[in-house]
């Protein structure tokens, strides 16, 4: 039984790293059995902040560091680490929301950087204002400064974001995104550097010059999505209100349209992966005080995505 898992990574040996959000813990999955890594000291898991994402190294052979964001009691921020060791800062300052909104997805890209999904800390104004760091995908090298050809010199690679979750790419080097809409829309972008992603102005597409609409939409009661990831040519979607994880196959001309698996056979869901044993991964997120846990809850799935 976990306590509200929330980023997940794989180990070159096949060994799942994952983040426990309101224990403030790293666990691992070796050989069908769960066991504590460490307890990050310094975590507050008000609301939806606490230890959220999780990205394991490119290079984790040679340089064996894991890099985490988490909510202090001050602000949301990015560390390196060494497993069993403390956290190194490299990106302080984050708008934290005091119960919402704190973003916190992290992932490598084809590129060697990393990237982190921020929310607008409750403050939409955030989301477009490019001298904050809140409602933004940011972009980074792995020691937090702003990666070569971000399009402001800073670490914002995109904006007008309302809380970034979800962040995968394409076998062609596309960056796909999943954000949680307020009351209407939950969205599926297309990232591109410098782009302007419409929040707070549009909510789902609006059409409007200066801003980028979305690919795909869904109403907020069927997603608020969690997290999402490419596994056999489709975009797999996790969704916490909607219980669900939707499917969208990717095609030369973009994604077609979706499908939902899963519905209500688990519960809320969060950050599906694909694993290094060509399975796809993703955790319940049923005790995070918003679901309706079973005894079994909170878990770690592994399925074929069907």
């Amino acid at each position: 039984v976990l306590s509200v898992p929330w980023g997940v990574g794989f180990l070159p040996d096949g060994t799942l790293v994952f983040t426990e959000r309101t224990t403030a813990t790293i666990k691992q999955l070796r050989n069908g059995t769960v066991s504590t890594v460490q307890t990050v000291s310094g975590v507050t898991p008000d609301g939806e902040g606490g230890l959220l994402g999780l990205a394991v190294s490119p290079k984790f052979a040679q340089d064996k560091t894991v890099f985490i964001y988490y909510t202090t009691s001050t602000d949301n921020r990015i560390a390196s680490l060494n497993l069993g060791s403390s956290p190194k800062p490299i990106v302080t300052g984050i708008p934290r929301g005091t119960q919402i909104h704190n973003g916190g997805r992290l992932a490598f890209g084809p590129d060697g950087f990393l990237y982190a999904g921020t929310g607008d800390a409750g403050n939409s104004a955030n989301a477009q204002n490019t001298s904050s760091l809140a409602g933004k995908i940011l972009r980074m090298t792995p020691d937090g400064k702003p990666a070569p050809g971000n399009p402001f010199g800073t670490l914002v690679y995109s904006y007008g974001h309302r809380n970034a979750q979800g962040l995968t790419w394409t076998p062609d080097g596309k960056l796909y995104e999943a954000e949680l809409g307020q009351d209407k829309w939950d969205e599926l972008n297309l990232i591109e550097p410098g782009k302007n992603y419409g929040w707070p102005t549009c909510e789902g597409k609006c059409d409007r010059a200066g801003f980028v609409d979305p690919l795909v939409v869904w109403a907020t009661s069927e997603a608020s999505p969690s997290g999402i990831a490419y596994y056999k040519n489709n975009l797999y979607m996790a969704g916490l209100r909607g219980t669900r994880m939707w499917v969208i196959p990717v095609t030369n001309t973009g994604p077609a349209g979706p499908h939902a698996i899963y519905q209500g056979q688990f519960g809320r869901l969060r950050s599906p992966v694909a694993g290094p044993d060509g399975m796809l991964w993703f955790a319940t997120s049923n005790r995070d005080g918003r679901g309706s846990p079973v005894a079994t809850d909170d878990r770690l799935i592994r399925s074929d995505g069907t």
